[in-house]
């Protein structure tokens, strides 16, 4: 919907002025990434991908659906060297519990949880046996 608009201006030779098109939330975005990837899909449209780089330069085109998803949108983000705490899973969650106070969709955040185990020599010696 949004995008099929978008690409028709682009076609067009319309303006297409970042903050105008993709709005200032999602350009804030750029306050912590270099990069930032959107894929997306609406009921009545095709899935797309919107590639931009924090110097303005971006691209749009349709692709393949998302990890098995039917609709919706992911956003993946290159962070910034000096931003990488954005990554840490208690800085995402406080970011999306002070910013989306008033949306009604439900936001999902898959995390992966990693622990370290310390392995003695003898079980690292029968682990290698099997």
């Amino acid at each position: 919907a949004g995008t099929r608009a978008f690409l028709e201006a682009h076609a067009q030779g319309g303006d297409l002025n970042m903050i105008g098109q993709v709005g200032v939330g999602f350009y804030a975005a750029f306050l912590i990434a270099d990069y930032v990837k959107v894929i997306s899909k609406h009921n009545d449209d095709d899935w797309h991908v919107w590639e931009i780089s924090c110097d303005g330069t971006f691209s749009v085109s349709t692709c393949e659906p998302y990890n098995g998803m039917g609709r919706g949108t992911v956003i993946i983000l290159t962070l910034k060297e000096d931003k990488q705490e954005y990554a840490e899973e208690k800085k995402i969650k406080e970011v999306i519990k002070k910013h989306s106070e008033f949306i009604q969709y439900p936001i999902y955040l898959r995390v992966q949880k990693e622990r370290e185990i310390e392995v003695t020599d003898d079980e690292e010696e029968n682990a290698e046996e099997e």
